[in-house]
């Protein structure tokens, strides 16, 4: 099994510093492959990199990417 990544957004501190701030891409974010949960609603499966999160809470880093995660040979979400 191969993984292609998409990009959808970043990830940054917020300004005060005390949350992390998701910039999505509207476009990249409607085009994304949605799943139902049990209750019926639908959700968006995003990935970023919890080493690069972890960076950015410490100031060792500004920004890491957000993306969704795709089996390459079946074009399917992970």
């Amino acid at each position: 099994m191969t993984t292609k990544s998409q990009l959808v957004g970043y990830v940054r501190k917020s300004k005060s510093g005390g949350a992390l701030n998701l910039s999505i891409d509207a476009e990249a974010f409607a085009k994304a492959e949605k799943f139902a949960g049990k209750d019926g609603r639908q959700f968006v499966s995003l990935i970023a990199n919890a080493d690069k999160i972890s960076q950015i809470l410490q100031g060792a880093r500004e920004v890491t990417s957000l993306c969704q995660l795709f089996d390459n040979d079946t074009q399917s979400r992970i």
